[in-house]
């Protein structure tokens, strides 16, 4: 029987891979964390209906003999969603090489994901596949566009942008994530090279189709952004925006990039359980849906100019599963014996059609426009 730990199982994502790979027989499934109280009640909560083996296990990833822990548990995967992964080392994939698991995260920071080739040789020595980004960005987004690649004989822009509904489920780490960045610089691919634009900043709107209607968005940084202008071979723009549903919000963090920007204020960062906490009081305000876009610009196979528009719609408060199923899918794809061993950001691994299923089965709709 194959154990897999999910590290934060009871947390925002982790629940729901929890509540997901519980249905899933001749597996160990170990839903762990700091808090042994919490384990317990997820377990509690899934047990009646589960075909995995559940188990509530303490393990607090910052511990000295965390690696030791591990090793007594003999996972087969790891899958840690302990973010947020900014300014994190990577001491838990190396803790799963040392002790020859596989793994994944659901990171979204942008060094994290792609310095994780620093672990390549550890990797493929130890036969063991560890995967960073195993969520929304860049795992589902790449999914996307090497679906479509082929319909362009040249990609000249990327444009990817994620709107969730003010009401759907929010964690705190992926605030705080979001907050690190607010205002402070960090480097895109634009208008054919290398340029400069600071976090939540560059505000324009986008329609989101009929349900969801027009949207703010503004920069956020993500590992696509490094990743696709050479995977793609883009020859004009990778942009990537995500936006707050409710307008006053979105202003409200414009005018604390402009302070961060001006350098009055060093790091939102800090303020991130307050900013939290008050959050919630607009939590009943707003919709619980969301959407995902990735609209592709170029030339197609005969060389004339064309525009193809990938959107997915979440409704009543669904869209927090979608970063999950990247690391199902890939889960599944390890429990199923197909390994392919090193480190790497999760670019490519995994098919759009893999998707479709998980997407059709919590009544996701996906959208395609094609034009020129």
């Amino acid at each position: 029987m194959k154990t897999v730990v999910v590290l934060g199982g009871y947390g925002n994502f982790g629940k729901r891979i929890c509540e997901t790979l519980a249905q899933d027989s001749g597996i160990r499934l170990l839903c762990s964390g700091r808090h042994s109280d919490k384990a317990r009640a997820l377990v509690a909560q899934l047990q009646p209906s589960a075909k995995a083996e559940l188990q509530a296990v303490v393990l607090d990833i910052n511990a000295a003999d965390f690696r030791a822990q591990l090793q007594d548990l003999t996972p087969f995967l790891v899958i840690h969603t302990g973010g947020p992964f900014q300014g994190q080392n990577y001491r838990v994939a190396e803790a799963c090489i040392a002790v020859g698991a596989h793994y994944l995260d659901l990171a979204d920071d942008r060094r994290f994901v792609c310095d994780i080739t620093l672990l390549n040789k550890q990797a493929e020595d130890a036969g063991v596949q560890i995967i960073s980004g195993a969520s929304s960005v860049p795992g589902l987004s790449s999914a996307v566009i090497e679906h479509y690649q082929s319909d362009f004989r040249q990609v000249d822009s990327i444009d990817i942008a994620i709107a969730p509904g003010n009401q759907a489920e929010r964690g705190e780490a992926t605030l705080r994530g979001i907050l690190s960045y607010t205002g402070r610089p960090f480097s895109v691919f634009e208008q054919g090279r290398i340029r400069t634009v600071y976090g939540w900043m560059n505000s324009r709107r986008k329609y989101f189709g009929p349900r969801l209607g027009w949207r703010w968005l503004a920069n956020v940084d993500v590992p696509d952004l490094e990743l696709f202008p050479a995977q793609f071979a883009v020859t004009e723009r990778v942009r990537f925006q995500a936006s707050l549903e409710l307008t006053f919000l979105h202003f409200s963090m414009l005018a604390m990039a402009s302070l961060a920007r001006l350098r009055l204020i060093k790091n939102w960062a800090p303020a991130t359980a307050l900013i939290y906490r008050m959050s919630h009081w607009f939590s009943k305000l707003g919709s619980a849906d969301g959407a995902m876009q990735i609209d592709i610009a170029g030339l197609n196979t005969q060389g004339a100019a064309s525009r193809l528009c990938w959107r997915l719609e979440a409704y009543d408060g669904i869209g927090p599963f979608i970063p999950t199923l990247s690391t199902i899918i890939i889960a599944r794809q390890l429990l199923a014996g197909q390994v392919n061993p090193g480190a790497r950001a999760c670019s490519g691994e995994f098919s759009l059609p893999e998707f479709y299923p998980y997407a059709q089965s919590l009544g996701l709709v996906i959208r395609e426009e094609q034009g020129d």
